[in-house]
């Protein structure tokens, strides 16, 4: 009798949960677009968020280019035609540690064991969260373009190559955005991984051509700028601005970036697949 009324039990409840035929499971990219979705809603209901993609480039653009342009070019003008593309790349690559930070704070509230709960596709989340970081890139890209424009900044290689200049950058900083991504589920706190990520990206960004000619520096050093990578894609970015693009700088930076993907993005879904 016990059995017969469990089984009953079990029907009606099945019976009342059951409304309609299972909605099919959902594909890796609509997945990743709704992970993208909850990140603009978040910049939406939090707009301050939106203060490192414009408050920023706009500081450095100009700060640099008035306390520089005239002992190093001779006059602002003629340095922001050089330093508009250094500060371009340094600006957006700053802004890729905040992935790790949102991360971080996502796994220490308990988001992230919700996520993992879910029926789709494992990686959407961050793949997601990264798409959206990419909106936030482009969003500091266009801002630092847009006061170049009027402080009389002109690209000689017009919008194709301003605009294949900016795919560069975006397409790197999407890959250097998985080491942020998996530092935020190793560090304990926002300040750790706050403090890692710059102790990386200020030698990175400071010790490379982004304002200076490496031909000026000491030879020991001008080995090290030769072979940083944030020197390789800013000469890419500034010989497609010119329209005199470097074929082997461009397909460097594609490398280097195939490469931190290939590594860095399984090692984050490995780690993301363990954290509890």
């Amino acid at each position: 009798m016990s059995t017969y009324s469990t089984s009953f039990d079990d029907q009606r409840l099945r019976s009342a949960l059951a409304t309609g035929e299972r909605p099919a499971r959902p594909s890796p990219l609509a997945s990743s677009l709704t992970f993208l979705w909850r990140a603009v809603l978040k910049i939406k209901h939090v707009p301050e968020q939106l203060f490192d993609v414009t408050a920023f480039p706009i500081m450095f653009l100009l700060m640099f280019t008035y306390l520089f342009g005239g002992a190093l070019a001779g006059s602002p003008r003629a340095y922001l035609q050089e330093v508009l593309p250094g500060i371009l790349v340094m600006t957006v690559t700053f802004i890729t540690m905040y992935m790790g930070l949102t991360i971080n704070r996502d796994i220490q509230k308990g988001v992230h064991d919700r996520f993992r709960t879910l029926p789709v596709w494992r990686p959407s989340p961050m793949v997601g969260a990264l798409l959206a970081d990419t909106l936030r890139y482009t969003m500091a890209s266009s801002v630092i373009l847009v006061l170049g424009l009027v402080l009389g900044f002109r690209p000689r290689g017009g919008v194709v190559g301003v605009l294949s200049a900016v795919a560069l950058l975006l397409v790197f900083c999407f890959a250097l955005s998985w080491i942020w991504t998996l530092l935020g589920m190793i560090m304990r706190s926002e300040n750790a991984l706050m403090g890692t990520a710059s102790m990386i990206l200020f030698p990175l960004t400071f010790v490379s051509n982004v304002f200076v000619s490496p031909q000026t520096m000491p030879g020991w050093l001008q080995a090290f700028v030769d072979v940083n990578p944030i020197t390789i894609l800013v000469s890419a970015a500034r010989g497609l601005m010119r329209g005199q693009p470097a074929a082997g700088d461009v397909m460097i930076v594609l490398l280097i970036s195939a490469g931190l993907t290939l590594v860095f993005a399984p090692l984050t879904m490995f780690r993301y697949g363990r954290k509890t």
